[in-house]
């Protein structure tokens, strides 16, 4: 079993990342065989600097090992590393209705938000369609928001497959992640960086408890109890506190006698000592750059002598050979 897991490199990772999808991924090595890219092509949809865009790529890398990624239990390289992907899209594009596209809803928030429309953004799905399918992936973790993008894929793999023979793609199979854990932002609002709500995995400590701080409460008095339902510091603190340590919260809100105040330190200590083990990973690894090197060189060379595989197999069918 293959699985595949893309991360977008668009800016500095946080805390909805990790647990969004950095966490699901790691926990899930050893479990098949799993590919894991940094989707610097896609990121060039919205990413027009080239310093920015090295950093960012960079940045993922360096953050996805620190926080757990064994290069030995899997593939981690490069979308941009292995170019066969934009062969395979461009052959997916040639069945591909328009219809399709237009009907996907990722295209029509981007550009509602305010991203310019460029033909890269709209064709977005047949590239992802080729990220999946140049590696034969038979399971792709997503979230709903990813979900009709596999659905995508799938029409594609059916439109190549009728045409050109029935084992030619791999047919992939979604696994929406329902078991991972809700993130909302500092604002209550799902934590998006399009919403400057964000609490970073590796920023400085003093900024870093300040976001968290700032929190927006109601304005119950310290000796009163608090409202536990839609409490945005209880659900940041469930995701690093112990069990018993959460419950306890739970109960001081509902007993009264403890501030916001002293709420928001112990989410801030909670979250700081969460990542100490990952900070200090970094660390390591900011310092030997050679390492990251190594690890996205060794894993391209697989993925390359992987989507070889399939391209050539795709390639006869479709008769460019």
């Amino acid at each position: 079993m293959r699985i595949l897991t893309g991360l977008q490199p668009s800016g500095k990772l946080h805390i909805g990342n990790y647990f969004g999808a950095i966490k699901p991924a790691i926990d899930a090595q050893g479990e098949g065989d799993g590919y894991y890219f940094i989707a610097d092509y896609h990121a060039m949809t919205t990413t027009h600097d080239p310093a920015a865009l090295r950093e960012n790529v960079r940045g993922v890398a360096i953050d996805f090992l620190a926080c757990g990624f064994a290069p030995s239990k899997g593939v981690f390289f490069k979308q941009s590393a292995v170019p066969e992907v934009n062969e395979l899209a461009w052959i997916l594009s040639t069945v591909c209705p328009m219809g399709l596209l237009e009907r996907c809803h990722s295209y029509k928030d981007k550009v509602a938000k305010g991203i310019s429309a460029n033909h890269a953004l709209f064709a977005y799905p047949a590239l992802m369609a080729a990220d999946i399918l140049l590696y034969d992936s038979n399971i792709v973790p997503v979230g709903e928001d990813q979900k009709q993008h596999l659905e995508v894929t799938r029409d594609l793999v059916g439109k190549i497959n009728d045409l050109y023979g029935e084992n030619t793609l791999v047919m992939p199979e979604a696994r929406i992640r329902t078991d991972v854990a809700k993130v909302p932002g500092l604002d209550g609002e799902k934590m998006s960086k399009s919403y400057n709500n964000t609490l970073p995995i590796f920023g400085d400590e003093k900024p870093s408890k300040k976001l968290i701080m700032r929190i927006q409460t109601d304005s119950a008095a310290v000796e009163d109890p608090k409202p536990t339902e839609n409490s945005i510091i209880l659900a940041l603190y469930q995701l690093f506190a112990s069990g018993e340590e959460y419950q306890q919260m739970i109960t001081d809100y509902q007993n009264g006698g403890c501030g916001y105040g002293d709420f928001k330190k112990r989410l801030a200590e909670a979250y700081w000592d969460y990542f100490a083990p990952m900070r200090s990973r970094r660390e390591e690894l900011i310092n030997n750059p050679d390492e990251v090197d190594q690890v996205l060189n060794a894993g391209a060379n697989k993925a390359r002598k992987e989507a070889t595989k399939v391209l050539d197999r795709v390639r006869k069918a479709v008769g460019l050979a």
